[in-house]
């Protein structure tokens, strides 16, 4: 049984010199900047879902205004008609009353 611990042991012990030499390789030394590399894709990834969802909803809101705009008989607005025996002319100054 001694042996196989034995084996085992120098079998994870070359797997994990394997994963540092492959990550020495990779990242070089400077080891604390694959976390600023990971941190700052996931920030530009955030900026460009949330660039994309603000443009969703401004899309969204012209399409359904066009739409609603469209519809005869529906306003979107409220509209009044003017009071009887006022007139729509503006008036010009002062003296025009």
């Amino acid at each position: 049984m001694a042996a196989q611990d034995y084996d085992s042991q120098l079998l994870e012990s070359v797997s994990v010199r394997r994963r540092r030499l492959r990550d020495a390789v990779v990242f070089g030394g400077a080891r604390q900047r694959r976390g600023w590399d990971e941190r700052l894709g996931k920030v530009f990834g955030g900026v460009v879902i949330a660039a994309v969802l603000c443009a969703g909803c401004v899309g969204w809101s012209f399409v359904s205004e066009r739409v609603m705009k469209e519809k005869p008989g529906v306003s979107g607005g409220v509209t009044r008609s003017p009071a009887s025996g006022v007139s729509e002319t503006p008036s010009v100054g002062p003296s025009s009353r």
